[in-house]
């Protein structure tokens, strides 16, 4: 028999409010026009301000979170903070996959991991992005990290913008429209896609295809990279509407040869 619902876990930082929305939303959008159905379950990490001490403490709670999540018998588990896993070194999202993998699997509810991190690099290798421009709402020296890290995984920055926001609470209250006029202030030009969130807590769902139909250019987010990814790994058609080319049905979650 054909599975038609999954459940969805997310790790999230205590202070996330984001990913519990923006990923549910484009979910339930799907639902309008595919058959499947999901529910979300959560688990929490500690996490007040967005610095690197705190990021690297909260990520050594993600273990923890992983096997809670697995007692419920998820059916993906995602891993919901880009800037902590990028925090950890370069390439790092592949060694947190593997060891949340392990966990689940050690407690016996198996599942494959997404990190948003590596939603972020897998999505733009799909559009075959070479040149990239992107938005946080980090302090410079983070966003000095994000760029270090995707460019590690062969991606050329042209232009990064910082709203330099330390408190993830206040992260998590930005206009979720406001990616729509901050996108102006970025360079453009001869790039392949933009990333108009590399962050799951800055909202910016309600952005991305206006800013993409504006720009003419492929618009992602790392919570519509994730979406993505996750629908990849779970074995159906990575559509939601009305939220960029990436979750258009345009493009195969087969990353083969990347």
């Amino acid at each position: 028999m054909t599975q038609t619902h999954f459940r969805v876990g997310q790790i999230v930082p205590s202070s996330n409010t984001t990913m519990e929305t923006e990923i549910p939303q484009m979910f339930r959008l799907r639902e309008n026009i595919e058959p499947e159905r999901f529910t979300f379950h959560s688990a929490r990490m500690r996490m007040k301000k967005v610095t690197k001490e705190e990021l690297v403490a909260m990520d050594a709670d993600s273990d923890r979170c992983a096997l809670e999540l697995s007692d419920a018998r998820v059916d993906v588990l995602g891993y919901a903070c880009l800037v902590a896993t990028m925090s950890m070194g370069h390439g790092y999202h592949r060694l947190s996959q593997n060891r949340l993998e392990q966990r689940a699997r050690e407690n016996g509810g198996p599942a494959p991991v997404v990190t948003s991190a590596g939603a972020l690099v897998e999505g733009l290798k799909v559009l075959k992005a070479k040149k990239i421009s992107l938005l946080t709402p980090y302090m410079k020296p983070l966003t000095a990290v994000v760029v270090s890290y995707l460019e590690n995984e062969g991606f050329e920055v042209v232009d990064a913008l910082s709203l330099e926001i330390s408190d993830n609470l206040e992260v998590g209250r930005c206009n979720p429209s406001a990616p729509i006029e901050l996108s102006s202030r970025l360079t453009v030009a001869n790039v392949d896609a933009v990333v108009l969130s590399a962050c799951v807590q800055m909202p910016s769902f309600p952005s991305v295809q206006p800013v993409e139909d504006r720009l003419g250019l492929p618009v992602v987010s790392a919570a519509t990279c994730t979406v993505h990814r996750m629908l990849g790994v779970l074995g159906l058609r990575p559509v939601v509407p009305n939220a960029g080319s990436l979750l258009s049905g345009r493009y195969s979650t087969d990353l083969a040869g990347r």
